[in-house]
């Protein structure tokens, strides 16, 4: 089939320690980042990806790494021109929602890219987040998408931070490239507020599936999702949980997309053709599938994406 390639950062997440393991005061820290997270969601659920990113040569990133491998993620990584690992420190709401201030530098070179996709046969290429619009190494991540297009399955999710770019004229051109080059891009709520303010995102959607994907997901939290490709909309609702908190719930979610949608055959040269073939039920049942997992990774502390076995038993499980 073809190797499943992820683009973009790896941070660790200092996250408050009350609200991870019900100690008072303190830290912990977790690796983590948009593009980790879903390599290591497609990891766990048995894809083998190859994740490109940076890492320093400190503890941060050694932890880092062996968490990546451990998930069965092969790292493809330089170290960044810091010197140092980069950092999220997270604010947890009240609801488990997070927020992040970040100590970030990216920037990829084309160079570290290349040595991930030398050997040609690429299935899948997957970018987003922060990734996709800090410069310099943003150039580099939308140069990568340019040429997989029309070879790969390519997928986006912008996953907006404002924190690290504030300036929405500033990084939206970019975005709305990527997407246009994308064949599934993925936002949630919240990001299409961000980037189009008063619009409402199902028309986003809309807007984005006639600039070049041929699917569009919005996610919508507790309400589900929405699925825009062409004329067709589908909503798939959520999978209801008690939420311990929301880090790394759209990341799991988009992995598992990708994963469902290589099981229905969308990669390699012919993902756009596939893509635009499949049934609305095949859609509905890959977005459920993608929502399973997400609601598990919710329940638990943290970026914590499922195995197969424990997604199997959400799927089965009865409902309502």
């Amino acid at each position: 089939m073809g190797s499943v390639v992820v683009i973009g950062e790896t941070l660790i997440d200092v996250v408050p320690a009350g609200r991870r393991d019900g100690a008072d005061g303190g830290v912990r820290e977790l690796p983590g980042g948009s593009p980790a997270n879903v390599a290591v969601t497609l990891g766990r659920l048995g894809r083998g990806p190859v994740l490109v990113t940076t890492l320093a040569d400190d503890a941060r990133g050694t932890a880092a790494w062996d968490w990546l491998e451990a998930s069965n993620v092969t790292v493809v990584a330089q170290p960044p021109a810091t010197g140092r690992t980069s950092t999220a420190a997270v604010r947890l709401g009240a609801d488990g929602s997070a927020t992040y201030d970040f100590d970030l530098t990216w920037d990829l070179a084309p160079e570290t890219v290349a040595r991930a996709t030398a050997r040609g046969g690429i299935a899948v290429v997957h970018a987003g987040s922060i990734a996709a619009v800090l410069d310099p190494g943003a150039a580099t991540v939308e140069d990568a998408l340019r040429e997989a297009r029309g070879c790969a399955l390519v997928t986006f999710d912008p996953n907006a931070r404002p924190a690290i770019t504030p300036d929405v004229a500033q990084v939206l051109p970019r975005v709305e490239r990527l997407v246009e080059l994308s064949d599934v891009a993925k936002a949630s709520e919240e990001d299409l507020g961000w980037y189009h303010p008063g619009t409402d995102p199902i028309e986003v959607a809309r807007t984005w599936a006639a600039s070049g994907p041929v699917l569009v997901v919005v996610t919508r939290g507790a309400d589900g999702s929405v699925l825009v490709r062409g004329d067709d909309v589908v909503t798939v609702p959520s999978v209801p949980v008690t939420v311990a908190d929301t880090i790394g719930a759209g990341d799991t979610f988009m992995g598992a997309l990708v994963d469902a949608l290589l099981g229905l055959g969308a990669h390699g040269p012919a993902a756009r053709e596939v893509l635009a073939a499949l049934s609305l039920e095949e859609l509905r049942r890959a977005a459920s599938w993608a929502a399973g997992a997400a609601a598990i990774t919710v329940s638990r502390p943290g970026a914590d994406p499922p195995t197969p076995a424990e997604l199997d038993a959400v799927a089965q499980a009865p409902t309502g």
